[in-house]
C-alpha cells in the first residue's frame, strides 16, 4: 500500500523523517551569506610570516610617497613665510598658475598681488613671472605682465619667461638664463616648499611668500597633487635634468636691475 505522498510506506516514512531533519536544522543552520567583514577575514592570508611581510610591505609603499613630501619640508626649512617675513632680495620670482578666458585665475591672481605688494613695499626690484606659452593661444607670461602693470608695477621692471612649463624648469631657467642668484619665490602655501626645494637645487638662494587661500576644494586638490608631485620633484633635484626648453642666456633681469636707479 502506498503512502499519502505517492511512495511505498517505508519510502514514505524516509521522507517525512529527512524532512523533520531539515527542518529542524535549518533554524540553527549558518546562513549561506556572510557579511563583508567575514568574507574579507576570510581571504586573509593565515600564516603570521605572510602578514607580517604584507605589513613590512605596506609600511614601505607609505615611507616611499611620503619621503619626498619630508625631504621638501627639510629643504623648505624656515625658508617660508609671509610677505611681511620676506627678506630684502632683488628679484621675486612668481610662478604661473593658469589663466581663465586669457586672465589669470585666482589663485596665480592672489600670487600676483603678493609680488606686488613685495614691489611696493620695497622688498624687490624686479619681478620675473614665469609661465606656459606653449601655444599661440595661451600665454601665462603676457597675461601675468597686464596683471602686475595694472597693479602699479613698471612694465619695465617685470621681465617674462616663456618656457617655464614646470617648477623644476622656471628654477633652472632663472638661475641658467636669467642669472638670478637670490629670489623671493611667490605661490600657494601648498606648493611654495616644493618651489623653495627645487630653486635651491638648482643653486638659487631662495625664500618662499606662502599666499593663502581658502579651503576650498582647489585648495584641497592643489594639497593632494603636491604629493604626488613630489616624486617628481625629488628625481628632479636628484638627477637634474634640462628643462624642456633652455635656450641662450637673456639679459631681462639684468637690465630691469639696471633701471632700478633711474
Amino acid at each position: 500500500m502506498r503512502g499519502r505522498n505517492g511512495g511505498s510506506g517505508a519510502a514514505g516514512e524516509r521522507r517525512a523523517a529527512l524532512g523533520r531533519w531539515l527542518k529542524e536544522h535549518r533554524r540553527s543552520a549558518r546562513p549561506i551569506g556572510l557579511r563583508t567583514s567575514e568574507r574579507f577575514a576570510l581571504r586573509l592570508p593565515r600564516t603570521r610570516r605572510v602578514q607580517r611581510l604584507l605589513v613590512q610591505g605596506l609600511v614601505a609603499a607609505c615611507v616611499l610617497v611620503l619621503a619626498p613630501a619630508t625631504w621638501m619640508r627639510v629643504e623648505a626649512g624656515e625658508r617660508v613665510g609671509t610677505t611681511a617675513e620676506a627678506p630684502a632680495r632683488e628679484v621675486a620670482v612668481v610662478f604661473g598658475a593658469g589663466l581663465w578666458k586669457g586672465r589669470p585665475t585666482p589663485y596665480l591672481a592672489h600670487r600676483l598681488d603678493a609680488a606686488a605688494e613685495l614691489y611696493r613695499t620695497g622688498k624687490v626690484k624686479v619681478v620675473l613671472v614665469t609661465g606656459d606659452n606653449s601655444r599661440v593661444e595661451y600665454d601665462e607670461p603676457d597675461a601675468m605682465r597686464t596683471y602686475l602693470t595694472g597693479r602699479g608695477v613698471p612694465d619695465e621692471r617685470i621681465v617674462s619667461d616663456y618656457a617655464g612649463f614646470d617648477s623644476w624648469d622656471s628654477c633652472v631657467r632663472a638661475k641658467k638664463i636669467f642669472g638670478v642668484d637670490r629670489a623671493v619665490l611667490v605661490s600657494q602655501g601648498f606648493h611654495i616648499h616644493r618651489a623653495v626645494a627645487l630653486c635651491r637645487s638648482a643653486g638659487i638662494d631662495a625664500y618662499g611668500v606662502g599666499v593663502d587661500e581658502p579651503r576650498d576644494a582647489t585648495w584641497y586638490y592643489g594639497g593632494a597633487r603636491e604629493l604626488a608631485a613630489s616624486g617628481k620633484a625629488a628625481l628632479d633635484a636628484l638627477l637634474r635634468p634640462d628643462p624642456r626648453f633652455l635656450g641662450p642666456e637673456e639679459r631681462g633681469v639684468t637690465e630691469a636691475l639696471a633701471t632700478g636707479g633711474r
